[in-house]
């Protein structure tokens, strides 16, 4: 499934909740469903800077495609964090590298968030895209 398949799955799931209330919960739910990090795994070479919350981002290279592990300290931001690696996990470094993550304004997410939860999503991709641009050097070496 492409990235921007799996948004359009997300946005999907979203819709059908009128009420933020129900969002935020549907966010929670998402966090709660993501793998815990390994504790040594939670140092500062994958803290990501612009957080609030302390968000912790895993990239591996696997037969061309990064696959991510992640986690946060807050619950909401987890919830996010788990949004994020189910549409970036799995994909090529250019394919992360030419995505625009529009899932976010899509569902009103950017409405809805304070802004350093924006901030925070915001250093996310950027920590995300960043991950893919240094894989794609290497696989063309």
């Amino acid at each position: 499934m492409s990235i921007e398949d799996i948004q359009a799955e997300i946005v999907s799931e979203m819709s059908v909740y009128d009420d933020w209330t129900d969002k935020y919960s549907y966010l929670i739910e998402s966090g709660k469903k993501l793998e815990a990090l390994d504790e040594r795994l939670k140092t500062g070479q994958y803290l990501i800077s612009g957080c609030q919350s302390r968000v912790w981002l895993v990239p591996e290279l696997r037969d061309g495609k990064i696959w991510f592990r992640g986690e946060s300290d807050a619950i909401i931001v987890k919830g996010l964090v788990a949004l994020l690696l189910r549409i970036v996990s799995g994909h090529t470094p250019q394919e992360i590298l030419e995505a625009d993550f529009h899932f976010i304004g899509d569902v009103g997410l950017d409405q809805y968030l304070s802004p350093t939860r924006s901030n925070g999503m915001l250093a996310m991709t950027k920590q995300i895209k960043l991950y893919a641009l240094a894989y794609e050097k290497i696989s063309r070496k």
